[in-house]
Formats: C-alpha cells, structure tokens, sequence
C-alpha cells in the first residue's frame, strides 16, 4: 500500500512569485524514515526541505527537521520562516498566539507573526547571540579564492567565523560590484580555509554611508551543503547584522534597522531584514525577518 504525503511550497523573503528562496515543507512528516527525508529532500533539489513532527518539547508547537540535499542541518533561517507560514497557513499553530516556538536541532527556536495569523504579512524568528572567531590572515588568497584581488576587499574589516547556531565565513568586500564579480574557487579556498564546520561562504558590501542601513551579499556552499549559491540565507543574516555593527559598517543606536538584499545575481532577488536591538552595553537580541509567498500545493506518492 502507497503512503501519501502533502506538501506545500513557498517562496519566503520576498513579496511575489519566483523571487526569494523557495523552501518545500512536509506538514506531516510521520512515517517518513531518515534516508526518506534525506531523497525527498535530493528530490526537490532546493536549498532546504523541512519535515514536520510532534514536538519533543511542552513548550514548542512542532519539531522541525531541516533538510538540504546532501544532509540534515540543526538551523536555518528561510526554512524556519517559510514552516513557519505554512504551518499558520494550515491551521496547525495554536491559535491566538502570535509567538511560537518551534523546536530545531538547536532547541527551542521564538519566531513572532505580524497581521492575520491564519496568513501572516511579516514574520520574524529570534536569533541568540552572535560569537564570532579570530580574524583570518592571508586576506590575498582568500580574495584570490573568489576569483578576486585583495583590493576588492573591504579595507578595514576583517574575514572571520561567525555564528548564531551555524557557523559561517564572512569576506567584507569593498562595493556590489565585487560582490557581483566573486565566484568561488573550492579548491582555492580549501588551501587558505578548510573548517568543515562551517556551513557556506557569505560575502557581503554595505552601503558606503552606515547610516543607510543596507548591504548587498551573496552565499556560496557547493562544498558544505550541496548548495552552489543560496538566494537567501538567515542563518546567517543575524550575524551578519551583528558584525556590521561590531565593525562601524552600521550605526550603532539602540534599535539598528538592516536591510540585507541577496539573491539578486542568480535571478532570485531577496530582501532579508535584521533588526538589533541593544540589551547590553555591547550585545544586542537579533532578530531577522521577512514576507511569504504560497507558490504550489502537491502529494508525494512513497511505496
């Protein structure tokens, strides 16, 4: 006898079809084993699928595998927001309450929805702090890597690790159109980088005035996750928010506003918001967000 699996598809971090990063969520994934998850997951060939479970915990409504096509990660940002407005989609959140918890391989994950909860506007998920490395020398070959010279580097800042539950590298260039010229050279890198903790490559240019509030950036993982380009990565936005910050590149005030457009160059322009807001002397709660769009519904036929 056949199982029959619904899933639905959206585009999340944008306001219309075909823009963003589009995400497929199984609302009822019971019954599905790991190998299952992991070809249905090869079978969509997106960024990410997610599966959806009871939860383990009291206080989260669901658990949430998240899935790319090579493996299973703890996190991730579009996966996290796009489960998120298909769960309220299908009436499957509990109801009246816009603050959920969803539970990820990194526990208990907030997420806040903004306008009809049955079809949200706006949703945003709670980052923890951002940690972030030493800076990493050898700035030549990692411009190089990109296909790209040490002067297209942002002068100044520096090339670190940082993380908010999945690590990433972070190359500052110097403006949008080295970010637009960089493609990745995996071999290039692995001789100057090779931490196999590190999820993707995200490099990013902020507007020359840090006072404006917006960066341009691209996210490279061919190596890691099987993801050649992603059009939108919120995993790592929220670091990302903190280390523009940390480094003068934005205005620090006690709510600092970021608008982060990835995607762009591989066709699939996206608009990621970050939104610091200052609790400590040097530490800010990050949060990142953005819009959904419901794209296809289908039915998965498994033996």
């Amino acid at each position: 006898m056949s199982r029959t699996y619904h899933f639905a598809q959206v585009d999340v971090f944008t306001d219309h079809v075909f823009g963003g990063n589009p995400l497929a969520v199984f609302p009822d994934a019971a019954g599905l084993s790991d190998g299952e998850m992991q070809a249905i997951a090869m079978e969509t060939n997106l960024s990410e699928t997610t599966f959806i479970l009871p939860s383990t915990r009291a206080d989260c409504a669901a658990q949430v595998r998240i899935f790319t096509p090579r493996r299973e990660i703890p996190f991730a940002g579009h996966p996290t927001i796009g489960t998120v407005f298909v769960l309220a989609s299908e009436g499957l959140l509990p109801a009246g309450k816009p603050q959920v918890m969803l539970e990820e391989g990194v526990g208990p994950v907030p997420v806040r929805l903004e306008g009809d909860l049955s079809a949200p506007t706006f949703i945003w998920m709670r980052h923890t702090n951002a940690t972030f490395g030493p800076p990493l020398g050898n700035r030549a070959a990692f411009a190089q890597a990109l296909g790209l010279t040490e002067a297209d580097l942002h002068e100044g800042a520096p090339i670190q690790v940082g993380s908010t539950g999945l690590p990433f590298l972070y190359i500052p260039l110097r403006d949008r159109a080295a970010v637009d010229r960089a493609m990745l050279h995996v071999p290039a890198l692995l001789e100057c980088f090779n931490d196999p903790t590190v999820e993707g490559i995200f490099i990013f240019a902020p507007d020359a005035a840090p006072s404006v509030g917006r960066v341009y950036a691209r996210m490279f993982a061919p190596h890691t996750v099987g993801v050649a380009e992603d059009p939108a990565t919120g995993s790592a936005s929220g670091p990302l928010g903190a280390y523009l910050v940390q480094h003068g590149l934005m205005t620090a005030t006690d709510e600092v506003n970021i608008i982060s457009e990835q995607g762009t160059k591989m066709g699939r322009q996206s608009f990621i918001h970050i939104r610091l807001r200052r609790r400590g002397e040097q530490t800010y709660k990050i949060e990142v967000g953005g819009s959904v769009v419901p794209v296809l519904e289908g039915t998965l036929q498994l033996p």
